[in-house]
């Protein structure tokens, strides 16, 4: 190709039918995209990028209003697109990672936390979202992980379901 000219690419009438719910953290766009290809098998799917990824549809502490916002549009998504599977992620540091790898929304949301208690508002997060997931998934299934960062700054996502 000459410089200037750009790839054709071919666009599909036809939506995916995954969700992936995401920080909009650039440092993870790699590791994500390998780990939804290489490990789940998604390819194609609608993008719902924030900070905080999953944790932007939950309150933690204060943010009630901006909750129930992202709540109201991943909703709109899944019923406009037909989703049936959401795939919903959180990331931060591993038990060693750096703690530059928090989840600056949730560091945020948490000022003084340690990245230990990041993980577990996560986790409880995730737990809260479950159990209200009619409530902004509708009847797509849902499946939740984090992506942990070790001292190596290796990523690793762990199964929150």
């Amino acid at each position: 190709m000459s410089p200037g000219t750009l790839r054709e690419h071919r666009w599909s009438v036809d939506r995916p039918n995954v969700l992936v719910i995401a920080c909009s953290d650039g440092r993870l766009q790699e590791v994500t995209d390998d780990f939804l290809s290489n490990a789940l098998g998604i390819t194609r799917y609608d993008r719902f990028y924030a900070p905080g990824g999953a944790g932007a549809l939950a309150a933690t502490g204060r943010d009630f209003s901006r909750a129930r916002h992202m709540r109201e549009e991943c909703r709109y998504l899944i019923e406009l697109h037909q989703i049936a599977r959401v795939v919903l992620l959180f990331h931060g540091p591993a038990e060693t990672g750096p703690p530059t790898a928090v989840c600056a929304d949730y560091r945020r949301k948490l000022p003084y936390a340690s990245a230990s208690a990041v993980r577990d508002r996560q986790n409880e997060d995730a737990h809260e979202l479950s159990r209200s997931a009619r409530e902004f998934a509708g009847d797509a299934s849902i499946h939740f992980y984090r992506c942990e960062v070790d001292e190596t700054g290796r990523a690793t996502f762990v199964d929150l379901d």
